[in-house]
């Protein structure tokens, strides 16, 4: 398979449109003249995509893309510098809403522990004989399609990242009348059964529906709650969230923007 080819199967033509909504154009100018082409914008994610799923190193990234993976690395950490992949995020979302592809009236928040190396948002993880971890908080409507993500230390407790996962939602599209933000219900496990985060959920005419502690179990919410944990399963199919090599968060979370392209999936079925 030629790079073409490949990269078109990683980024097709639709996906590409939509990033380059958001990718700042890079215009290369030598003044000396000559120089090599600069590497295509498209050829870049296509690696970038592969090393996420296949959970390679960049130098592993193959020659078959074309550029060279010093160029990609760049590409990856300018990208994550200029929050691109924060942007790409409501862009999709946009034009799942327009399509009528989003269900509000239930969402749900869950979370997947990674191990981790040194790097802030790292910490020791309660429930991993304290080694070193992350954990990547989810949002996801009805369908399990992700609508918010968000990285933390895997010390910090589940209930603290609720509320900056759900106002981190972004205004999306509907298919009539205004944009939305807000789900018409919120379920969860125990971890988040607070007062204090029931009242601010129904400040924001969120419903609660939370498993509470000692009264009911979480497996009650199994009907409902099903769906974000086939979506976790999904995201532990990229191999590169598997365990947290990066130091930097920006560059971790911007693994995670593969819950753009289970999006994207779901937009072009």
């Amino acid at each position: 398979m030629g790079m073409t080819s490949l990269a078109e199967r990683l980024v097709p033509d639709e996906l590409c449109e939509l990033f380059r909504r958001v990718v700042p154009e890079t215009v290369v100018v030598r003044p000396q003249g000559g120089g090599r082409r600069r590497a295509g914008d498209r050829e870049c994610l296509a690696a970038i995509v592969f090393v996420t799923t296949s959970g390679c190193t960049w130098r592993q990234v193959p020659p078959l893309f074309g550029p060279a993976w010093p160029t990609v690395y760049r590409r990856f950490a300018r990208w994550s510098k200029e929050r691109v992949w924060a942007r790409l995020q409501p862009v999709i979302l946009d034009e799942l809403g327009a399509h009528g592809e989003l269900d509000w009236s239930r969402f749900a928040v869950d979370l997947v522990s990674v191990r981790a190396l040194k790097g802030a948002l790292t910490g020791p993880n309660p429930t991993d004989r304290g080694k070193n971890g992350s954990k990547i908080h989810l949002v996801t409507d009805r369908f399990g399609l992700p609508v918010a993500v968000a990285i933390s230390a895997a010390n910090t407790h589940d209930s603290l990242a609720l509320k900056p996962l759900v106002a981190s939602t972004p205004p999306i599209r509907s298919r009539r009348g205004p944009r939305r933000r807000r789900p018409d219900k919120l379920h969860g496990e125990k971890g988040y059964d607070y007062p204090y985060l029931r009242r601010w959920l129904r400040s924001r005419g969120i419903t609660p529906r939370i498993a509470r502690r000692g009264i009911e179990a979480s497996q009650r919410l199994g009907r409902h709650r099903w769906l974000i944990e086939r979506t976790m399963s999904w995201l532990s199919g990229c191999l590169r969230l598997h365990r947290r090599y990066e130091r930097k968060p920006e560059h971790f979370l911007a693994f995670t923007a593969t819950t753009r392209l289970i999006n994207y999936r779901r937009l072009t079925k």
